[in-house]
């Protein structure tokens, strides 16, 4: 999947030296990345951009789309391609278990997702194994290092499951893939790229 040239900004100097990406200008269809949360994205990207260290790639978690779907989007800047993959949403934000996010928070012992922007920090290996430690950079994420939110991988996301149960299971509020998703995840986004989670309803 491509984004067009358009979505592509060239650099400039300084912080706003950062590649950046436009929105799109055609409707997403289903399971796509959404134009607007794509410019919400590039908003952060700028404000951020002294924190951002590396910028070749992106990602972005649309939080409006079901767990079913692939809603979390690594972007190339440079081309504009995407690459989508399965995630999982915190418990706390779908008591009900719908498979929708209903809300974020960013309060201890929530087990909810939070939004905003994120930089990836470092990999270790924890109760998860092979993981990414996050710091937010946004008030509405900035408990997630203290939280322990971090990329990792997960038994209960998985293609099959969207298919089978048309939910994935639920995380403590961390971004959590299944294997294959969580091995390009971490090849493309070692520590000082952006980490972008949102909703945008109509």
């Amino acid at each position: 999947m491509s984004l067009t040239r358009r979505c592509v900004l060239a650099a400039g100097a300084a912080a706003a030296s950062a590649s950046l990406v436009r929105p799109a200008l055609a409707a997403p269809a289903a399971g796509s990345l959404s134009p607007q949360l794509l410019a919400r994205a590039t908003a952060a990207l700028n404000r951020h951009g002294a924190q951002i260290a590396n910028r070749d790639v992106i990602a972005i978690a649309d939080f409006a789309q079901p767990s079913r779907q692939p809603r979390f989007h690594l972007v190339e800047v440079a081309s504009g391609k995407v690459s989508s993959h399965l995630v999982a949403h915190g418990r706390g934000s779908d008591p009900g278990h719908t498979g929708w996010l209903e809300r974020f928070s960013n309060d201890f012992g929530s087990n909810a997702t939070c939004s905003g922007t994120f930089r990836t920090d470092g990999y270790y290996v924890g109760a998860h194994g092979r993981s990414i430690r996050l710091s937010g950079l946004d008030p509405s994420n900035a408990n997630a290092q203290a939280r322990g939110i971090v990329v990792h991988g997960a038994w209960y996301v998985s293609p099959e499951m969207a298919r089978s149960r048309g939910v994935l299971g639920r995380s403590e509020g961390c971004f959590a893939f299944g294997s294959a998703s969580l091995e390009e995840v971490m090849a493309r986004l070692g520590p000082g790229h952006m980490i972008y989670a949102d909703k945008v309803t109509a």
